[in-house]
């Protein structure tokens, strides 16, 4: 694993999103609570994109499309395809529960870097 210079941490305010490309990867950075978050932009039920996922009130990164959430810090599952009902609990059948893939981060003389 290596370390990839991603953006100028000026790019990332508190509350901002960008998706960088690492390794052949497309990663979520999310600047939240004062930490930046690296997570992969692709929920593991269905690959679908991350992006405009909501963060509840646990710190989780949810997936607008099915509502799995995800530690953004462990990207541990705690909920896996609730939604929609009924038919959310069928999908999640479809693949067994995932972790979201997490990258450290750092930031070096105003540099965002992400390792994977």
């Amino acid at each position: 694993m290596s370390w990839t210079n991603v953006l100028a941490a000026s790019e990332l305010p508190e509350g901002a999103r960008k998706v960088v490309k690492v390794a052949d990867q497309k990663v979520l950075l999310i600047h939240h609570e004062g930490k930046i978050h690296a997570v992969a932009n692709s929920c593991p039920h269905l690959k679908l994109p991350m992006k405009s996922g909501k963060i509840n009130e646990n710190g989780e990164l949810v997936c607008p499309f099915h509502r799995s959430a995800f530690n953004l810090c462990t990207g541990k599952a705690s909920t896996w395809t609730p939604f929609p009902p009924v038919i959310g609990n069928i999908m999640g059948k479809l693949s067994a529960e995932q972790d979201l893939p997490v990258f450290s981060t750092k930031t070096e003389n105003g540099e965002i870097w992400v390792e994977a």
